[in-house]
């Protein structure tokens, strides 16, 4: 094998349609444009979307709902969650910091914790938000539900 005996795979290269040039190519004439109308004419180009003048998807499709711009996402985190960062890195204290570096949330998220699994030791947590049943259940443990 040499640089000299490199083809393409068979079928991936097309020759190209040579229009306008000359009647015996077959493409000749009116450059497989058709007859007369806009779209034969140069400097024709339809417009983006247009469906032959039916009525377009965007306009037959109904509108509906609406985005509201106040709302804030938050990112959900669960005491299972929690009591497993806790007895992994072996701390009663955890913070946004702790859950960024363990990879469980992201730079501008938003942390409300939330009430699934349980605790089996007091952890001060600190959080956006706290669902009313995870409350409970941190001081229930002997914890402390920080708000920011």
């Amino acid at each position: 094998m040499n640089l000299s005996s490199l083809k393409p795979a068979k079928g991936s290269v097309r020759v190209n349609k040579r229009v306008g040039r000359g009647t015996g190519s077959g493409m000749g004439g009116t450059s497989t444009r058709g007859h007369k109308g806009a779209q034969s004419r140069s400097g024709y180009s339809a417009k983006k979307n247009f469906e032959g003048g039916q009525m377009p998807l965007q306009r037959r499709v109904p509108k509906f709902g609406f985005k509201n711009i106040n709302r804030v996402e938050y990112k959900p985190i669960n005491l299972d969650t929690l009591q497993q960062v806790a007895e992994a890195a072996n701390v009663t204290v955890i913070d946004r910091e702790l859950l960024l570096n363990k990879g469980l949330i992201s730079k501008k998220d938003k942390v409300k914790v939330l009430s699934r699994g349980e605790l089996s030791t007091a952890i001060e947590v600190t959080a956006d938000a706290f669902s009313v049943k995870a409350v409970e259940a941190i001081e229930k443990a002997g914890g402390k539900a920080v708000k920011l």
